[in-house]
C-alpha cells in the first residue's frame, strides 16, 4: 500500500486504488474494477466513517460483500438491535436518575461500544453536535438523556421528524434559556438556532426573520421539566418569515424553513463533512444534487446511503480528511482490538480531551477538523490511546492485543504485527513504518510476545494516520 501525504489535514494516498472524481459522477455507486478495487484500505476507510473502525471479522465480511453490500449491511438495522435494547433498558434507566454528567456519558459510551449497529450511534453523534444543545443550562440529566433518545430514533429517518420532535423536547429550550416564551416579551434563541443552524443557514434570512419565528413560537413555557402551551402566550397575529406571511405557529414555523431551499443544502453540507470531508467547503454543484433529492422528503437514510456508496466516498477527497474526534479515537481503539473497558473514567478524560458528551461546547456544537488538534491535544490524545493499552491502569485490564490475535489464527509474531496494522489502520501505512514494525515483533521470543503486542499497538496509535478518520 502506498504512504500518506500529510501536508493537508488528511492523508491523500493517490495510487492505483484510488482515483480522482468529478461533480457528474459523484454520487454514482462505487463499482470496484480496473484501478479501482475493491480492498482492505477501502473496507477500513468506510467503517472509520459509517462505524467506529472494525475489526477483523468485519473487515473480512465486508471484503467478502464487496461494497455495495457491506454499505447495506451498516445501513441496516441488525436483528439483534431489539435484544439489545432490551438489554440496556436497565442502563437507561440509571442514566437518566444519574445526578451529575459521569452516569451518561459512561452509558452511552457503552452503547457506542457495545451496539451491534454503530452507524445508529455515530449519527447520534454526529445529531447532538449539530443541536448543539448542553446541560449547562438543562435541570435534570433525564431530559439530556431523552434528548439523545429521540436523536437516536431519528438518527437515519426524517429530518422534518427530528425537528418537530426535537422542538418539543424541554431540553431544548431549556439549553437555549428558552424557557419561558411571552406574548409580550418573545424570546428569539430558539428561533435564531432554527433558522441559523437547523434550517437554511446564517444567509438565508435576516432580523426580521428571527423577530417574526420568534412570534411564531410564543406560548411554550417549561413548566416543572415538562414542555407546555400556554394559549394565552400566543402570538395570534400575522407574522412574515423567509417570505411568507400569516398567523402563523411553531408548526407553520417549520414548515416555512422546511421548505426553504437552502434548508436541505445547509443539511447536506453538514453531513458531507462528517460523511465525506471537512478539509474545506464543497462546491454546491457538487452537493446540489444531494440537495434537491434531500429536499423532498428529508430522508436521513437515504442521503447517507447514497454519500456512503458513492464514487465520492471512496476517493482521495474523501479518503483521510477528516481528524478523528477524541471518542471516534477512542472507540476506534476499543472496537477493532474486540475489548471493553470501564467507560466512566473515559467519560472524563474524553471531556478533558474537548468532547464532553452532553456539554458541546456552544450552540454550533463541536468544531472538529484541525481544532481537535494542537500540540497539548496530540500529546494527550496519544497519552489516552496508550493508557487504554496499558494494563493494570485506569482501565484495568486494559485492551490486550494478545486476547485477540489468537481468536482469529494468527500465530507468527510478524503476522501479529500485521494483523494490527490492518484492523487499526486499513494495512495502510509508509512501507518502512511496516517493516520497522514487523521486524520489532519478530525479535521477540515467545514469552517476550504478549509484552511486545502491546508495544506494537502503542506504536501505531502514536502515528499520525491514527488520528486521521
Amino acid at each position: 500500500m502506498g504512504g500518506t501525504n500529510q501536508a493537508s489535514a488528511g492523508g491523500d494516498s493517490r495510487d492505483s486504488s484510488y482515483w480522482e472524481v468529478d461533480a457528474d459522477g459523484a454520487w454514482a455507486a462505487y463499482q470496484p474494477g480496473g484501478g479501482r478495487p475493491w480492498d482492505l484500505r477501502g473496507a477500513a476507510h468506510l467503517y472509520r466513517r459509517a462505524a467506529f473502525g472494525a475489526n477483523r471479522g468485519e473487515l473480512q465480511q465486508a471484503l467478502a460483500d464487496g461494497p455495495q453490500a457491506a454499505v447495506t449491511r451498516l445501513v441496516r438495522s441488525p436483528g439483534e438491535m431489539a435484544e439489545f435494547q432490551r438489554a440496556f433498558d436497565q442502563y437507561d434507566r440509571a442514566a437518566e436518575s444519574s445526578g451529575s454528567d459521569d452516569g451518561p456519558r459512561a452509558w452511552w459510551l457503552r452503547r457506542m461500544i457495545e451496539t451491534p449497529h454503530p452507524l445508529q450511534e455515530k449519527m447520534t453523534l454526529f445529531w447532538h453536535s449539530h443541536f448543539g444543545i448542553s446541560r449547562a443550562r438543562v435541570t435534570t440529566g433525564r431530559l439530556m438523556v431523552r434528548l439523545i433518545h429521540v436523536l437516536r430514533g431519528q438518527s437515519l429517518g426524517h429530518y422534518g421528524e427530528m425537528l418537530a420532535a426535537v422542538l418539543r423536547e424541554p431540553a431544548l429550550f431549556l439549553g437555549l434559556s428558552a424557557d419561558a416564551n411571552r406574548k409580550a416579551l418573545p424570546n428569539d434563541r430558539v428561533a435564531r438556532q432554527l433558522l441559523a443552524q437547523y434550517g437554511p443557514g446564517p444567509e438565508a434570512f435576516d432580523e426580521g426573520d428571527v423577530c417574526e419565528t420568534a412570534r411564531a413560537l410564543t406560548g411554550w413555557f417549561v413548566l416543572r421539566d415538562e414542555l407546555r402551551f400556554v394559549e394565552r402566550e400566543h402570538d395570534t397575529g400575522v407574522k412574515r418569515i423567509l417570505g411568507q406571511s400569516g398567523p402563523w405557529t411553531s408548526e407553520d414555523a417549520l414548515r416555512i424553513v422546511l421548505q426553504h431551499p437552502a434548508t436541505a443544502l445547509n443539511i447536506v453540507r453538514r453531513v458531507y463533512r462528517w460523511l465525506i470531508s471537512e478539509t474545506g467547503e464543497p462546491e454546491t454543484r457538487w452537493i446540489e444534487p444531494l440537495a434537491a433529492s434531500f429536499r423532498k422528503d428529508y430522508d436521513i437514510g437515504r442521503l447517507v446511503e447514497t454519500m456512503l456508496r458513492s464514487n465520492c466516498f471512496f476517493s482521495p477527497q474523501a479518503y483521510r480528511q477528516r481528524v478523528k474526534s477524541p471518542v471516534e479515537l477512542a472507540l476506534s481503539l476499543i472496537r477493532p482490538l474486540e475489548g471493553n473497558v470501564p467507560t466512566l473514567g473515559l467519560g472524563g478524560v474524553l471531556a478533558e480531551l474537548g468532547q464532553n458528551l452532553f456539554r458541546p461546547p456552544t450552540v454550533k456544537g463541536w468544531l472538529g477538523g484541525r481544532h481537535w488538534l494542537n500540540p497539548v491535544a496530540m500529546m494527550e490524545r496519544v497519552q489516552l490511546a496508550m493508557a487504554l493499552l496499558t494494563p493494570g491502569g485506569a482501565y484495568g485490564a486494559g485492551l490486550d492485543p494478545l486476547a485477540v490475535v489468537p481468536r482469529h489464527d494468527v500465530a507468527d509474531p510478524a503476522a501479529g504485527a500485521q494483523f494490527l496494522l490492518n484492523v487499526l489502520l486499513g494495512g495502510d501505512v509508509p512501507e518502512e513504518v511496516r517493516e520497522r514494525l514487523c521486524r520489532r515483533a519478530t525479535e521477540s521470543d515467545a514469552a517476550e510476545l504478549p509484552g511486545r503486542l502491546r508495544e506494537l499497538a502503542q506504536d501505531i496509535v502514536t502515528l499520525p494516520e491514527f488520528q486521521l478518520a
